[in-house]
């Protein structure tokens, strides 16, 4: 508009055919540029409200995560506190299992009846038969006791009725 007034009070009459072309082209260029620039802002514009919405996602993000980890690892330290009671406990129990085995294989060993083999029972019985043959022998062989009357004698308390 400026460039219009100034040519319209210079008077040249040749050159406003020319000028009016030139202050056309000037004022094409104008608008594209302003375009250009209404564009260029709108787009820094949206480009710094998306790197705003990510920067405060992003914080949000990593506090979650650094509370995250601070859980992560009191729950791992819990974990490794129980890991290790229960193997304690553990020891104990084994301790205690290996004590009643052990006991239990003494028991087996005291009261359950071991069965005889057919040889044993047959070489006992042998040998017991042998030994009441011997005895049989023994009591043939020898005078037999004979009982006497004891004449006279009584056992006190006897007589009395």
């Amino acid at each position: 508009k400026i460039l219009q007034d100034y040519y319209a009070k210079d008077g040249t009459q040749g050159h406003e055919s020319e000028a009016s072309n030139i202050l056309g082209l000037l004022e094409v260029i104008e608008s594209d540029l302003s375009k250009g620039i209404t564009d260029a802002m709108t787009t820094e514009d949206a480009a710094t409200a998306a790197h705003y919405l990510q920067t405060m996602q992003n914080k949000v993000e990593k506090k979650m995560k650094e509370q995250d980890i601070k859980y992560k690892v009191k729950e791992a330290a819990e974990l490794d506190k129980q890991v290790a009671e229960t193997k304690s406990d553990l020891e104990g129990v084994q301790n205690e299992l290996s004590a009643v085995l052990s006991y239990l294989g003494m028991l087996q060993k005291q009261c359950i009846a071991k069965a005889e083999s057919y040889a044993e029972r047959s070489a006992r019985r042998q040998a017991e038969i042998v030994g009441l043959r011997e005895a049989l022998k023994i009591l043939e062989e020898e005078t037999t006791f004979l009982q006497r009357h004891a004449y006279g004698r009584k056992l006190r308390g006897a007589g009395k009725k």
